[in-house]
């Protein structure tokens, strides 16, 4: 009853929030954006889009006040939900979002974090910090109507499984989730395993009930959702770096004055970084931490070597794919 209830109420949150900006922004003399996550204020996704209220605050010199409400702990539905509203300028403003769920829009997405791509973290920082992807960030707003503002993530997924793993013959025919997007199964595919794409918020269920035997994911996302509790062998894969952007609808960002326009831009930007580098640095914390508390194990992957020789064909064929041959051979020129 409750969970109908809240079904029929959704619908009606959007719309309160959509007419509560729109006439704010009629007014022009207060302007509220509205930010969502699938977690907590301890989550790194939720602390980059706090920074990114802050230094708006902090570079915004205008008349107009502006305000900012967060909603946590999936109020407002997952991250593919929250591209939907932004696409729509309804109810969510900004929010971080894997690239997956924007290659509904967008196939170039996808390109933004498949597993193997970037050769090591210094590599993917480095591309993060130029104008390489812009081709990318152009095509999202294009036909997402999406405004890429920076590059959060910087998370080391590793292989979730439930039995012990250590080598390309021991994940062979493992049935593990990935997400929506086509690159991700033809990735794991090319691994020997068996790629199952399922909802983030099934996962644990999934792998209780033995649909899977296997997932991948972060440090944080692990803790969060206590993957631990059923698939408590973690193989250090390595076997991709994060990238998750700190996005603004279009619609919501065409209608703010100039000078807040540049503000938000910017600090979307500044936001970004601040994400990577809190992400990537507390990872390793996080997952000696788990494991000192015997929530988890750790096992080393032998042949990671194995993995990369395997992913490069089909990322230069999915590039080719999409016409992108050039795009991949700049993020591998990047020194």
């Amino acid at each position: 009853m409750i969970k109908n209830l809240s079904k029929l109420l959704r619908p009606l949150a959007v719309l309160a929030f959509t007419s509560f900006t729109l006439v704010s922004a009629a007014h022009a003399e207060k302007f509220t954006f509205h930010g969502a996550s699938q977690f907590d204020e301890k989550h790194a996704f939720t602390r980059l889009m706090r920074k990114f209220e802050q230094l708006t605050k902090l570079f915004y010199n205008g008349p107009h006040e502006i305000e900012f409400v967060m909603h946590l702990n999936s109020e407002l539905g997952l991250e593919k939900d929250y591209v939907a509203y932004m696409n729509q300028g309804l109810s969510v403003d900004y929010a971080v979002a894997s690239p997956s769920h924007m290659s509904t829009f967008s196939k170039l997405a996808t390109v933004l974090d498949p597993p193997m791509l970037y050769r090591d973290a210094g590599h993917w920082s480095k591309v993060l910090s130029s104008d390489v992807l812009q081709p990318v960030v152009d095509d999202i707003y294009k036909r997402a109507d999406i405004k890429i503002l920076g590059y959060g993530g910087g998370g080391v997924r590793h292989l979730i499984v439930n039995k012990a793993v250590s080598n390309m013959s021991e994940i062979k025919n493992v049935p593990i989730r990935v997400m929506g997007a086509p690159i991700q199964t033809k990735l794991f595919s090319a691994f020997g395993m068996s790629p199952n794409v399922i909802a983030y918020s099934e996962v644990y269920n999934a792998i209780q009930t033995g649909v899977i035997d296997a997932a991948e994911n972060e440090a944080a996302g692990i803790r969060q959702m206590k993957f631990y509790e059923v698939g408590p062998n973690i193989s250090l894969t390595a076997h991709s770096i994060t990238v998750r952007p700190l996005a603004f609808s279009g619609k919501t960002l065409r209608k703010l004055p100039k000078d807040l326009q540049a503000a938000i831009i910017q600090a979307g930007k500044d936001a970004g970084t601040y994400g990577r580098v809190t992400e990537l640095t507390e990872g390793s914390v996080i997952m000696a931490e788990m494991e000192s508390q015997g929530k988890l194990k750790t096992i080393n992957f032998t042949e990671r070597d194995q993995l990369i020789k395997a992913a490069k064909p089909v990322l230069k064929a999915y590039f080719k794919e999409l016409g992108q041959s050039a795009l991949y051979d700049a993020i591998q020129a990047v020194k």
